[in-house]
């Protein structure tokens, strides 16, 4: 009975650790992320986030898998021991973090010789171009910009860039070796979650034109102070080209920093002050309308992009554009074009329901625009959001903060996940939300029940927020 259990036990070991895999890909294969995740998140048991076996995962399954077979066959096969049979199965369960930890730490050397190659292979091939770079980094707003400046520069020149947020080492190294053929312009989305990632990245991808947007505290969790994130993002700065011009969006104190310590040739855009900024901003549920300030002159804009950060991501691709030569016309025409990216302050119609969409990695000055927007739209407004995070120590505080402005907005509220739900309850009830209207879920399932409920013609629905299955 023993070695039957043992050898039932050791066929679910493979299928249980599903899960682990699932983990240690949703935390970028780092290893302390992972077991930070395990031991105080639990298991990511949800269907948001699927399981990709890329390359690189099957190659740590495989060594993961061999070295729990290195433990249980010998003495399955051979000794044949029911005691130790099932003791040596014991093993494996109990001391699986270590037996992890050995297949990560045999990977890691495979992995970096593997990444070392494509990167080598990509810098070599963007050499052999005339391809110019454009480096976006900034807490907030990166993606938003580039697609912005992309359709900005497209109709005069050739552009590729980096897709969708492929804004990690090897997410342009795959962008330059996949995508890009003999360009114009490659525009690089830079992210960083530690300091000396942005440094990285421009190793592979050395920009000619740096942009930097707003400066503040994303990623707290792993940066741990501001300081850190703004030296981070200064890095594109002081690693770009010797020639390179820089574009700082400086409506943050962290930004201003950045511009002024630039010793480079170098552009600022904000209000009433540098080389671009906006004026006479109006915005509501159609989209927004401004004049740009570019370069001593004065036109007017108007775009379906939705909220004041979004004019401020106009204006930085603007100033970009203009300085690369497109003309103001085509400045105007191109802005009046321009579509929402997914995700990102995405007006949905769905028959006489709005729904504003701002699901992907929000931030707390992005929510608080978002709010400023749904306050726009006539009818009952109800917001659903599970709140920040990675913002460490500041956690508690900014979901405090939300669920308040939150209150000063909404009709009704939807909080999502167990994460912040008692520091959104407590912003909300501190600015006297009605209690009998917020309601709690845990997945999609309870969260379109209640929006059931909710729901009705003419409302407004914001969705803040998402998070990843490694978050309950």
């Amino acid at each position: 009975m023993i070695y039957f259990w043992a050898t039932i036990f050791s066929i679910i070991l493979p299928v249980a650790s599903f899960y682990f895999y699932k983990a240690y890909q949703l935390c970028g294969y780092n290893l302390g992320d992972f077991f930070e995740t395990v031991f105080t998140k639990g298991l990511p048991f949800g269907r948001k986030n699927k399981l990709v076996f890329t390359k690189r995962l099957v190659r740590f399954v495989v060594v993961y898998l061999v070295i729990c077979a290195a433990i249980l066959f010998p003495i399955f096969v051979c000794i044949k021991v029911p005691a130790l049979i099932f003791v040596d199965t014991l093993v494996v369960y109990i001391f699986w973090p270590l037996i992890f930890t050995l297949a990560h730490l045999i990977v890691c050397p495979i992995e970096q010789a593997i990444k070392c190659f494509y990167i080598v292979k990509a810098r070599k091939k963007l050499k052999g171009l005339k391809t110019k770079v454009i480096g976006i980094t900034g807490s907030f707003g990166k993606t938003s910009t580039k697609d912005i400046l992309f359709a900005l520069l497209e109709k005069e020149f050739k552009v590729c860039k980096t897709p969708l947020n492929y804004n990690t080492e090897m997410g342009l190294t795959k962008t330059i070796l996949n995508s890009l053929d003999d360009c114009d312009f490659l525009i690089a989305e830079m992210g960083a979650r530690r300091e000396g990632d942005i440094k990285k990245l421009c190793k592979i991808a050395n920009p000619d034109v740096c942009l930097v947007t707003t400066v503040g505290n994303q990623h707290l969790q792993t940066f741990h102070t501001l300081d850190a994130i703004e030296r981070t993002k200064a890095e594109i700065v002081l690693f770009s080209k010797p020639d390179a011009t820089v574009f700082v969006n400086c409506d943050s104190p962290a930004s201003q920093r950045i511009y002024k310590s630039c010793s480079k040739n170098k552009f600022c855009t904000c209000k009433y002050n540098g080389y671009a900024f906006a004026s006479e901003v109006e915005f509501g549920s159609e989209g927004s309308q401004f004049y740009l300030n570019l370069d001593g002159d004065k036109f007017k804009l108007q775009t379906s992009l939705l909220g004041r950060h979004n004019v401020h991501n106009i204006v930085l691709a603007a100033a970009v554009a203009h300085y690369l030569g497109v003309s103001k016309q085509d400045i105007i025409a191109a802005v009046s074009a321009l579509k929402a990216t997914p995700h990102r302050l995405q007006l949905i119609k769905n028959g006489s329901i709005n729904i504003l969409d701002d699901s992907y990695n929000s931030n707390c000055i992005g929510a608080k625009e978002a709010l400023a927007v749904l306050a726009s739209f006539d009818g009952k407004k109800i917001v659903v959001t599970p709140g920040f995070v990675e913002l460490g120590q500041r956690q508690s505080e900014e979901n405090f903060k939300l669920g308040a402005n939150i209150a000063d907005v909404a009709d009704f509220c939807v909080i999502m996940n167990e994460t912040n739900k008692n520091y959104i309850l407590s912003g909300l009830i501190s600015h006297n939300f009605d209690k009998n209207k917020i309601f709690f879920a845990c997945n999609a399932s309870q969260r379109q029940k209640c929006l059931e409920k909710l729901v009705t013609s003419g409302n407004t629905v914001l969705f803040e927020n998402d998070l990843p299955d490694n978050y309950k």
